[in-house]
């Protein structure tokens, strides 16, 4: 009977440390970013790839404000449901863009999924079928959520292992890439087509994909210590430690392959990169550290994720059946969470995973945003110019990104487009009918009481 009364999500207070967020928040971000973007970013900006992950840095740093300013104020295990919450109430804006964020979390980890694919694939001279990485993609998953089914402690254990080598490796990596090159000069050939502004912009929105692993950090909030002074510092210090390494290993990778080698490869570019510089050991090494980097991003991942949506359930803002499962709905929004991320592992190809999650993390992003300028900002206490420049820097993003994605995949576009409505008419169907039941169950409780 206990077993079924349990149907609460189980956070533990100050289960975290500064040191252990800190490494679940560049755990996701390392992963998703450096390894898999840098090619398609390539492909969108050319040689300028670099400068479009500073870009990206910036955009970031503009939006990174916000969060910190409603963590500091409500810290919350529910990370960005709950901020969505506070400026929107128990309305559709709040359930919509939750689930954008919800679906763009469990895009990154397909994205994860299918990176440790592609970069374990070249130990055996590539995936010429096709199969392998999808296979491999799902087995990562499936691995991942047996160890989430344990503890905190040991999640946040595994990702800061994980995260030290992975960290020291790819450094490794970008400071011998760009020692052994012959300069860290780069061919800036002028190309219209990929030179373009629109182009420039779209690649920045891909490198924002690299940084948005900050939100872990917000969606641990209550189980942080000290969240009042810890949420922000962890926050700011991923940010700035991936701005270094991104940097490094872009002039690294633009360093070591052509323009046209960097596209050609650019699911597991930065093995290639090492093939010229450091041999076929060169190659093993990114490769060992793309497949810990790709395991930690993704145990990360998986621990926030479920937990934000766990937190949506509880506030019934989202439908939720148990299926006959035993357990708390946190487990349950695990088991969803995962289903979920197979399915799109398993059918979508890297380049349509990446477009479907800066899509819907943009629009979400914004409406953050705008929640802060318009309904937060004396509670939290912000300055005005600051969201409001976030939220014109992620139209611009967001803006170039579409506009290359309708020229090059108008399908993905119509995809996102598509999901999104479908839903906001779940949503706003499942608010309205919960509504009724409430009214309903008031006017009953009141005619009882007469």
């Amino acid at each position: 009977m206990a077993e079924q009364e349990d149907r609460t999500t189980q956070y533990k207070k100050g289960s975290l440390t500064l040191p252990g967020t800190v490494m679940l928040g560049t755990g996701v971000m390392i992963g998703a970013g450096i390894f898999a973007l840098t090619g398609q970013m390539a492909e969108m900006t050319g040689a300028h790839f670099p400068f479009a992950f500073l870009a990206a840095a910036v955009i970031v740093g503009f939006s990174a404000y916000s969060y910190i300013k409603i963590s500091n104020t409500w810290p919350s295990a529910g990370g960005i449901g709950m901020y969505l919450h506070k400026a929107y109430g128990d309305r559709l804006p709040t359930a919509f863009n939750a689930l954008l964020m919800y679906f763009s979390m469990v895009i990154a980890q397909s994205f994860l999924a299918r990176t440790f694919g592609s970069y374990t694939m070249q130990l055996f001279g590539g995936d010429e079928s096709g199969r392998m990485v999808p296979i491999l993609g799902v087995s990562l998953i499936l691995a991942a959520f047996l160890i989430n089914l344990l503890s905190n402690r040991l999640i946040q254990g595994v990702a800061s292992f994980i995260g030290v080598l992975k960290i020291g490796g790819i450094l490794i990596f970008g400071l011998v890439g760009v020692w052994v090159a012959d300069s860290i000069s780069f061919d800036i050939s002028p190309d219209t087509e990929v030179g373009s502004l629109g182009n420039f912009l779209g690649a920045t929105a891909l490198g924002i994909l690299a940084f948005k692993g900050f939100t872990t950090i917000t969606n641990s909030g209550s189980e942080i210590k000290d969240p009042h002074r810890n949420v922000g510092r962890a926050i700011v210090i991923s940010i700035a430690a991936c701005v270094v390494i991104y940097t490094l290993v872009g002039f690294a990778v633009a360093s070591n392959l052509s323009l046209a080698e960097i596209i050609e490869t650019r699911d597991y570019s930065l093995a290639a990169a090492a093939r010229p510089a450091l041999g076929e050991y060169g190659v093993w090494f990114t490769v060992a550290i793309a497949i810990m980097a790709t395991a930690g991003g993704i145990l990360a991942s998986i621990f926030a994720v479920s937990r934000m949506l766990a937190m949506l359930t509880e506030m019934k803002l989202v439908p939720h059946s148990h299926f006959g499962m035993p357990g708390s709905i946190q487990k349950h929004t695990l088991v969803y969470t995962v289903v979920l991320g197979l399915v799109l592992t398993a059918f979508f190809d890297l380049s349509r995973i990446a477009a479907l999650g800066i899509v819907f993390y943009l629009i979400m992003d914004i409406a953050i945003h705008w929640g802060v300028l318009r309904y937060l900002r004396e509670e939290v206490k912000a300055r005005a110019w600051v969201p409001a420049t976030a939220i014109l820097l992620d139209l611009l993003a967001l803006g170039g990104f579409v506009w290359v994605k309708l020229n090059s995949d108008p399908f993905v576009i119509g995809v996102a487009v598509a999901a999104m409505i479908i839903i906001a008419v779940v949503e706003y169907v499942f608010l309205k009918k919960s509504r009724q039941v409430e009214q309903s169950g008031r006017e009953g409780s009141h005619t009882h009481h007469h």
